[in-house]
């Protein structure tokens, strides 16, 4: 990678990571973050996507603030906005705020412009990860705040495109949240807390496993081409999903980076494949990977993740210190402070709703692009690397330009991805 790249890209983290001194100058300049300052304004809400990720997004976004009502939803296909729409209309404690008419369920590639122009406030990002950075960058480019699932893109391109994307909306005083949900849980805010603070020395090492089972699959109906089949099978694809190291595990890569300061790592050692997912249905993505992190500090992450059933599950982080350990999501500390977390413990998927709203009306909006775009780089550093068998670095990662997908997104044929071998394989 050229000096100048690096330089950008740098200068960009840097510019996100002063997220919260820029939001208090744009506050005092007055700009349009203040529109609905003071909590008495409704804000109008648009969902696009309308999974189950989505649908479960617009709830707990209605359930956050009660000025706040849907207006708008949309997704590629019509039973899902169908199957959302009756799903929100059937949750008491918010389908009073449910004000979607007929005119505005939007449908088909086009349906997240239609839902972004149909005169909403805020909209909620939860489509498949590939099409996160032209769906973020036209929703800044209108001046919506967002919420923004994970991960934010499938590829390097992607990132820098959503990092320069939260770089505008920074400059336009716009609220960017991220669906990396544990920076929202009170238990591992403060068990994080007291580790940088020193409750364990310092950090030598950690162990972090998203091992789980495998998650579902939709068939294939004969009317559906490939490109529908894909899309309704997002998850194993990896121009859709970025495989589950970047679609699932990512939440386990977040806490790593938060752990390290969001610093960046100096290289990755992988190792992946397929063991039980071996069929076609299956798609391009593996089902385990194993991804060892080395920082400039000198500490090393030990990273896994699987989906296979029948295997021990495992999810947490922990934490090696030279003066005790850690456990991140049982909010443990052993060593000479021993501590466990008593506080309250809200679902933190209502707690990054309630801060976006807040951050809106007080005129001080939250912009998490820094750590969200650091995150998902790591998981496609780790991808890069089980995926070729190499060790990579992050200058790699970095000046990689492969653009994972179509050029155009239309009914017919779709990408023929083939499973990565390491050692055969170039970078994807």
């Amino acid at each position: 990678m050229s000096d100048t790249s690096y330089d950008q890209y740098a200068s960009r983290r840097q510019f996100l990571q002063s997220s919260a001194i820029a939001a208090a100058a744009l506050g005092s300049l007055g700009v349009s973050q203040t529109v609905h300052a003071g909590g008495t304004d409704v804000l109008k809400v648009g969902l696009i996507g309308c999974g189950g990720r989505g649908t479960a997004a617009a709830i707990d976004a209605l359930s956050a603030d009660p000025n706040t009502t849907l207006v708008a939803i949309g997704d590629t296909f019509a039973d899902r906005t169908a199957s959302c729409l009756k799903t929100l209309k059937e949750s008491e404690s918010i389908a009073g705020r449910v004000s979607v008419t007929p005119e505005c369920v939007f449908t088909g590639f086009d349906a997240f412009k239609q839902v972004i122009d149909s005169g909403v406030d805020v909209v909620l990002l939860a489509t498949p990860p590939h099409f996160r950075p032209e769906h973020l960058a036209y929703a800044v480019e209108k001046s919506k705040h967002c919420f923004v699932e994970k991960p934010i893109a499938v590829d390097v391109p992607g990132v820098l495109s959503v990092q320069k994307t939260c770089e505008e909306a920074q400059r336009k005083g716009l609220a960017i949240v991220s669906g990396l949900c544990w920076r929202y849980d009170l238990g591992v805010r403060e068990t994080i807390q007291r580790i940088q603070d020193g409750a364990i020395g310092e950090i030598v090492a950690i162990e972090s496993r998203y091992n789980s089972g495998t998650l579902w699959h939709r068939g294939r109906e004969p009317q559906w081409s490939e490109m529908e089949y894909q899309i309704r099978n997002w998850i194993y694809f990896t121009w859709l999903s970025g495989d589950h190291i970047n679609e699932q595990a990512i939440h386990s890569l977040d806490k790593t980076g938060w752990l390290t300061g969001d610093t960046n790592p100096v290289q990755a050692m992988g190792i992946g494949g397929r063991q039980q997912r071996t069929d076609k249905k299956y798609g391009s993505v593996f089902d385990h990977h194993v991804v060892f992190y080395e920082y400039p500090s000198g500490v090393r992450v030990y990273f896994t993740c699987r989906q296979q059933d029948n295997c021990t599950a495992f999810v947490d982080e922990i934490v090696i210190g030279t003066k005790g350990t850690a456990r991140i999501l049982t909010n443990r500390i052993k060593g000479e402070k021993k501590w466990k977390y008593t506080g309250p413990k809200p679902s933190m998927y209502l707690v990054e709703h309630e801060e976006l709203f807040k951050s809106i009306r007080s005129g001080t909006p939250i912009n998490n692009g820094g750590y969200m775009t650091n995150s998902t780089l790591l998981a496609i550093m780790g991808r890069m690397s089980t995926y070729t068998g190499q060790d990579v670095k992050w200058e790699d990662v970095i000046s990689n330009t492969e653009k994972l997908g179509p050029d155009k997104y239309e009914w017919g044929d779709a990408p023929a991805e083939t499973v990565a071998i390491p050692g055969t394989s170039t970078v994807t």
